[in-house]
Formats: C-alpha cells, structure tokens, sequence
C-alpha cells in the first residue's frame, strides 16, 4: 500500500510532487462495524478514534474511516453517479496466511467476495468486502517482496 519515490517530479515546471499516498478515507455507515472489522480482522490498532471517525497508522500512511455522511460533506461532494470499482491491497508474506487473513476478515463481518485462488499472472489472492463494501485483495506474490517494515517492492 505504501508508494514510494526517490525524489520529487516536476510536472510540467508547475510544481514538485513527491510520488506518495498520505491518506485514505474510507466512508463508513457505522463506526462499531468498521472497527469490529478492522481491529477484530486485521488485528489493527487506531491511533485516534472518536464517535465518527478511525485512523490507523499505517506502513508510511495513514487509513481512515469516517461515518458518512461526514466524508461526503467534507468533500462537498454532489450527488452522482457511484465511484469506479477498486481494491485495496493487502500483502502477505507466505501463500498460506491468503486463506488465513480472508477467514479472519469474514469472521470479523467482512463479505467474501472471490475464494483465494492463483489468478493467471501467478501468485495467490482472495477478495472480502469491508462492513461498507470496501473490497480488499489479500495477496502473495512471490515476486514482490515485504521488507521488516512491511513495505513492498514491486517486482515481475
């Protein structure tokens, strides 16, 4: 999840920007079923937490969620049609804690989305939706390795 660069880029002579997330806010319906997931599936820790909003410190960013409609006014966002599909990554060091992380994460109320199987690129995944219907991959790959810090490298 962390991305990372070795220096700013210039765009175009307009500004420097370092290739990095800082944070994602997740909109949530209820902040008891975002945490019972969150904490009870992943086993995180909230370094800050109220009546609406969770944050996680994370790898080299931060992951919050928010009870709507908070995010959605705090982003002045209209009414329209819904956002693009995603998925949020979560890697894993050995093939074995795929299956693991995904049986943890549907115990705690998440949605098992796709069986952990090997997709056609090689390794191994499984899909589980959040309380919110936030998708999650559990993933290993074998070629892209976790550092101690838990950061991985992309690899082929």
């Amino acid at each position: 999840m962390n991305v990372r660069c070795n220096g700013a880029r210039t765009n175009k002579g307009v500004w420097n920007m370092q290739q990095q997330i800082s944070v994602i806010t997740l909109g949530i319906a209820s902040i008891i079923r975002s945490r019972r997931f969150y904490v009870g599936g992943f086993g995180w820790t909230p370094v800050f937490e109220n009546e609406e909003i969770l944050f996680y410190q994370m790898n080299g960013l931060m992951l919050g969620t928010w009870v709507n409609p908070g995010l959605d006014g705090d982003m002045n966002r209209p009414s329209g049609p819904a956002p693009s599909p995603y998925a949020l990554g979560h890697n894993v060091t050995a093939r074995a804690d795929v299956e693991t992380v995904v049986q943890g994460l549907v115990a705690a109320g998440g949605t098992l989305l796709r069986e952990a199987d090997e997709p056609p690129q090689g390794g191994f995944r499984g899909y589980v939706a959040d309380p919110d219907g936030h998708a999650w991959e559990i993933a290993w790959n074998p070629a892209w390795p976790i550092d101690e810090r838990g950061l991985v490298t992309f690899g082929m």
